[in-house]
């Protein structure tokens, strides 16, 4: 009867771990799920933004073209114009508040997201990924939209495939984080000394470099995400701003690896 007993008591234990076990894959599935949500909506939200800026920013009307110093129209390549807004945005000095504006938000963001109520933190990041849209409306002036297209297929299809990795590998990847982190600081350096030097090897370097950092950063990332919900007990506002940082460092990942490859692989205007 005691042998019974015993049996008995492991089946419970052994039954109440199984669903244990069950109830955190779900709620892992679902918070990961609702971080790429998250994710894609600011990617849509950058590539609408680009596209709308370079469609206002563009014209096949000299008449309705921006005026340089001089009085004379600012002439792109296959009979195109820029339009004032582009001018403004491409070319006099409100390209540098473009540039940074993006780099100021998401540092309110990091370092805010304690004392932001989730409703501001969503707010503040769609807007950091329509700034970043702005920003990136440069590229349709000199790429090929054919290439950019192309890239961002293979850009999404490595992420793809290297979160995947990361989400499923039992090997441990913390390890890779510190290291990662160098490289970051050491890609962001280059690129800094290069607007000075202007070396297009020196830009390959960094370009190829900078791939290698951010898929790595991409596998890191996840798994870090999956272990914060499973050792985090993350729930009510604070999973959900967790869930929108995580959002936050996938996104980065993502359009640092599509803006690098663009500088590998893209077809430039001619």
């Amino acid at each position: 009867m005691s042998d019974f007993n015993r049996s008995a008591g492991v089946s419970r234990i052994g039954g109440a771990a199984e669903r244990t076990t069950a109830v955190i894959d779900a709620g892992l599935r679902s918070y990961m799920l609702h971080i790429y949500n998250y994710m894609v909506l600011g990617l849509a939200i950058t590539g609408f933004a680009a596209l709308g800026i370079y469609m206002l920013s563009v014209t096949g009307d000299a008449a309705s073209a921006a005026r340089s110093a001089t009085g004379a129209t600012v002439a792109l390549k296959n009979g195109q114009f820029l339009t004032p807004l582009g001018y403004a945005l491409f070319v006099s000095w409100l390209k540098w508040a473009v540039i940074l504006a993006p780099l100021a938000l998401v540092f309110v963001i990091s370092f805010g997201i304690e004392r932001l109520r989730p409703a501001m933190a969503q707010m503040l990041f769609w807007l950091f990924a329509a700034l970043i849209g702005v920003s990136l409306a440069s590229i349709f002036l000199v790429y090929t939209q054919t290439s950019i297209v192309r890239v961002f297929f293979i850009t999404a299809a490595s992420f793809g495939a290297l979160s995947l990795w990361g989400y499923t590998t039992q090997r441990d990847l913390t390890g890779m984080g510190s290291f990662l982190i160098m490289g970051l600081f050491g890609v962001i350096i280059a690129s800094l000394v290069n607007l000075f030097f202007q070396s297009s090897m020196l830009q390959f370097l960094v370009s190829v470099v900078g791939v290698l950092v951010f898929a790595g950063l991409t596998a890191w990332d996840t798994q870090r995400l999956k272990n914060e919900y499973i050792y985090g007990s993350l729930d009510g506002e604070t999973a959900e701003r967790s869930a929108i940082m995580g959002a936050l460092s996938l996104y980065l990942n993502f359009i640092n690896l599509f803006t690098l490859l663009l500088q590998l692989l893209g077809q430039r205007e001619e």
